[in-house]
């Protein structure tokens, strides 16, 4: 009988732990908010859609009607992980619960992380309240209404006919960036919590690193009736900090101080955090903090504000999170993925992301604070007029997103709108006003109202009002921002340009009435994305961020710079990552070895300029301009080493070093200086040149790479080598099934479908007389995707777009698109004849674009332009197949064949797919190698 006890004891818990298993995102929601008593509701809930608003009037929350759905909470409903379809607006869930009878005496909550937007909860039938709003927490005492130990109905109604006014009633309705996947009801986690009689609503813990203490401020549901014992318990390396104090009567919060000895401060290196147990009479939560301290520090040897952590200064090193899932939206998969997404950032030496008009998940903060990681957490935004709902709203979500998010050291600033979406108005008609929209005056007071408000419930951090583009303004703020997007050689100008127009007393990006005074002038949007004319759709990024980096390394008047962004979404494929978080290949590492994104994000670089390739003459002494920045205080000794590099790829794709040299400069922390120039001697032939660096402490440890190119035009031959070169358009005959077509003049050709090029070498007669040792035929080609931009006729239909706010569009049908390399191949089966005998079979591996494809880059037809010109975006260049490039092939010929072909004067090469993948060919100034298709005779 015992051991038949003992079994089915085992086969109950594993029951209970294989049911756990099962709930999406089962860890507690806050852990820097957590009571010990609780129960996770996430899992399946029954689940019916109600698209005539009929539920409350038939009395659904009776169960007078069957849920047909189920639906996986707490995903929204239409993302996939939800199982179920966006088929309405509104939407009631149900689900039952068991109170356990071991919560007696306690008082039952059930609180919601989030849920879009007008939320009504019923237990057996009895309304207990309603909640407005989609991105905060929000609670409901159910503690009278609770039958311990029995089954009871949770039912709610979840009304999200709010948001985007061109589509929802409620267009005053926060809603961020919901397009690329609307955030619909419950979307993060619900669960029963179990708290004390008297009960804490909130901690907030406010370290003071100065004095080498902590400010901790409890507050109460309500005002204290009686005297309540209030206990810290504070756990370092050492022990235990105890502080006890009571609550007194008539009091709601609680302020006192708490000095920490011996403090371990948090920062990215060292993200300690200190966990703390707080008591209020018979409630329990345990939370943590970091010590450390935000606040703003000149440069130093500068008088350039910046942003400081532990009163040094940061050089911010930023990516915009839009923090979506293509299958969750705004709800991550699981607890693994939100961790992965912070060590993503960190990985390539990021040291801070921008939460985009979201308010973000706190497991996500809480791994941002365990793995050390800055995070700027924006208030969502509306897409309607600033009316009183709309004000409404944005006051309360910001004062319950700093309330719920106030522990989070890794959190230094927050930003309250951006770039003035949801600020303007819209004018009437009839008032015969110049513009159909505009900022009214009253509404810039209420963006310094806002940024005071923000400032009083938090002290220790820096506040944005507004993250100003496209002609927005300042008020009152704590960081003068600005976004800008340009094609990569507009970077240097741009920035010279807006470092001389600001300055301390100055108006530069501000509204009436407010000046420059200490605050960090600091990039808080920037890449190429909407640098050219109508978005670049999927093209390498890498090119043009490498010529942006360069040129912010020069200008430390600008104390960061945030990347738009860490992940694809939807309608923007300009994310470090794909949108489902696989890599893009940037090709760095095969430019210089060993190099990768983290060299652009070096504490010490060695900058060239803007301009990371240049067209030279052969034989032409030029000096390259050289810049030292370092944002770091770590000492590396007096001197540092500059070692380089200069390679050439001649104009048959042989490579050869031409100078390896090194040479020492002054070192100190925090530089910022032009050094002497590099003078050097390009090499005499036609080709490609490569110049790279390593920056080495006197020991040889690498502090960072970098490198440029150089095309070199010259009419100097090789010796001994006799070429036969056709340009890449002087086929002479091809066919294909799907599309051939040429980019920029002929300095590619593409073949999409099935089909061939051949090219006819005329051989000069005087070759006959020739003595030869090697001949070969050589030819840069890679594989052919037809993109939805080169397809024509019905073969795609656009689907039309809204940039903002999202929609599904395609990554290839922007014009200027070329997909980035990524983990997919596009392979193509090839063979190639001469004189129609087989020569060489072999697969294309791909339809590359990267960094790679230097010459795609440099020789891409950019119109002249100004950034700061009235009419920018109609001004914006466009680019043409930026960044592809191929594959070489050398195609062997023997003496025999070669004897035959000088005979018959000619030689036809056929490249052929052997299937649909295509082939592109590139010509001497596009792609990755110097050359046309050739045949070299070396004598």
């Amino acid at each position: 009988m015992k051991l038949f006890i003992k079994f089915f004891s085992v086969l109950f818990l594993l029951q209970t732990f294989i049911l756990k298993s099962q709930i999406p995102l089962p860890e507690h929601p806050r852990p820097d908010f957590q009571r010990e008593i609780w129960e996770n509701l996430n899992g399946q809930w029954d689940f019916k859609f109600d698209p005539n608003n009929v539920g409350e009037k038939e009395k659904w929350q009776e169960q007078r009607v069957k849920f047909d759905k189920t639906i996986t909470v707490p995903f929204p409903w239409g993302s996939k992980l939800s199982g179920v379809k966006d088929e309405a607006n509104i939407a009631w869930y149900n689900r039952k619960i068991n109170v356990s009878k071991d919560w007696k005496g306690k008082k039952t909550f059930i609180i919601i992380g989030a849920s879009d937007w007008e939320t009504t909860l019923w237990i057996d039938g009895i309304l207990i309240g309603k909640h407005q709003g989609g991105y905060v927490p929000f609670s409901f005492d159910l503690t009278s209404y609770i039958k311990y130990g029995k089954d009871q109905n949770i039912t709610l109604k979840v009304d999200d006919n709010a948001g985007d006014p061109n589509k929802f009633k409620r267009g005053y309705a926060l809603y961020g960036k919901q397009g690329y996947g609307n955030a619909r009801g419950i979307w993060q986690t619900i669960y029963l919590e179990a708290r004390g009689q008297n009960f804490l609503d909130a901690v907030h813990f406010t370290p003071d690193i100065d004095n080498k203490k902590v400010n901790v401020t409890a507050y109460l549901e309500n005002y204290a009736t009686k005297e309540l014992p209030l206990n810290i318990n504070i756990k370092t390396e050492k022990g235990l900090i105890k502080h006890n104090i009571t609550v007194k009567p008539g009091q709601l919060r609680r302020s006192f101080d708490i000095k920490i000895p011996e403090m371990r401060l948090w920062d990215l290196e060292d993200p300690y955090l200190y966990d703390v147990e707080i008591t209020l009479d018979d409630d329990i939560v345990k939370s943590y903090f970091g010590m450390r301290k935000i606040s703003t520090i000149n440069l130093p040897g500068t008088e350039y504000p910046y942003v400081a952590l532990n009163n040094k200064p940061i050089y911010l090193q930023l990516a915009l999170d839009q923090s979506y899932h293509p299958d969750g939206f705004y709800t991550f998969p699981n607890d693994n993925f939100i961790k992965e997404e912070i060590l993503r950032s960190k990985s390539i030496g990021l040291n801070g992301i921008r939460v985009h008009i979201k308010v973000e998940v706190p497991r996500k903060l809480y791994w941002a604070d365990k793995l050390g990681l800055l995070v700027v957490e924006d208030l969502p935004n509306s897409w309607g007029d600033p009316d009183q709902f709309m004000r409404n709203e944005s006051e309360y979500t910001l004062k319950q997103m700093i309330k719920r998010d106030y522990n989070h050291p890794s959190i230094f600033s927050w930003v309250i709108f951006n770039e003035q979406w949801g600020l303007s108005t819209k004018n009437d008609p009839e008032d015969n006003k110049e513009n159909e929209r505009e900022i009214l005056p009253e509404t810039y007071n209420w963006v310094a109202s806002m940024y005071y408000l923000a400032k009083s419930l938090d002290k220790s951090r820096l506040i944005e009002d507004n993250s100003t583009c496209c002609g927005g303004l300042h008020t009152a703020t704590d960081i003068n921002s600005w976004h800008v997007y340009l094609p990569g050689n507009e970077w240097e100008n741009f920035l010279k340009d807006q470092t001389e127009k600001n300055f301390k007393g100055g108006s530069h990006l501000y509204y009436d009435g407010f000046k420059q005074q200490d605050q960090p002038f600091v990039n808080s949007e920037c890449g190429n994305v909407w640098g050219y004319k109508g978005s670049t759709g999927d093209i390498d990024w890498s090119y043009d961020y490498h010529r942006m980096i360069n040129s912010f390394r020069k200008f430390p008047e600008v104390a960061g710079w945030l990347y738009t962004e860490h992940h694809d979404v939807i309608n923007e494929w300009n994310g470090y990552w794909k949108f489902d978080r696989s890599e893009k290949k940037t090709g760095l590492d095969e430019i210089l070895e060993g190099m990768t994104l983290n060299d652009f994000h070096a504490p010490v670089y060695l900058s060239t300029g803007v301009e990371i390739c240049q067209t030279v003459n052969g034989g032409e002494k030029i000096d390259v301009p050289l810049f030292i920045s370092s944002f770091t205080s770590d000492n590396y000794g007096e001197e540092i080493i500059v070692e380089y590099e200069l390679s050439h790829t001649n104009y048959i794709a042989e490579e050869k070093l031409i100078k390896s040299d090194n040479f020492r400069i002054k070192y100190y922390p925090w530089m910022q200086k032009s050094i002497t120039p590099l003078e050097l001697s390009m090499p005499n032939h036609s080709g490609l040149s490569k110049l790279t660096f390593k920056l080495k402490t006197l020991d040889n440890k690498i502090l960072h790479r970098n490198f440029m190119h150089f095309e070199v035009n010259s009419n100097e031959k090789l010796k001994n080598v006799e070429v036969v070169s056709l340009p890449a358009n002087e086929f002479s005959n091809s066919d294909w099934t799907k599309k051939r077509w040429n980019v920029l003049n002929g300095k590619k050709v593409n073949g999409a479908g099935s089909g061939f090029f051949e090219y006819e070498i005329q051989i000069p007669a005087k070759y006959k007389t020739l003595s030869f040792k090697e001949a070969y035929f050589i030819i840069e080609a890679s594989a052919k995707k037809l993109f939805d931009k080169d397809k024509i006729g019905e073969d795609y239909v656009d689907a039309g777009m809204d940039w903002m706010r999202g929609s599904i569009v395609s990554p290839s049908k922007n014009p200027n698109s070329y997909p980035m390399t990524d983990e997919v191949l596009f392979q193509s089966r090839i063979k190639i004849s001469v004189n129609g005998k087989p020569k060489k079979r072999m697969t294309l591996l791909d339809d590359p674009a990267d960094h790679r494809g230097v010459l795609s880059w440099h020789n891409q037809i950019i119109s002249p332009y100004k950034s700061t010109d009235d009419d920018f975006w109609s001004n914006q260049p466009k680019l043409n197949e930026a960044g592809s490039y191929g594959y070489l092939i050398k195609v062997p010929i023997s003496n025999d064949e070669l004897k035959s072909y000088l005979k018959e004067g000619n030689m036809t090469i056929r490249i052929e797919t052997e299937g649909d993948g295509g082939i592109a060919i590139y010509g001497k100034s596009f792609g990755r190698y110097p050359i046309n298709p050739s045949l070299v005779i070396k004598k």
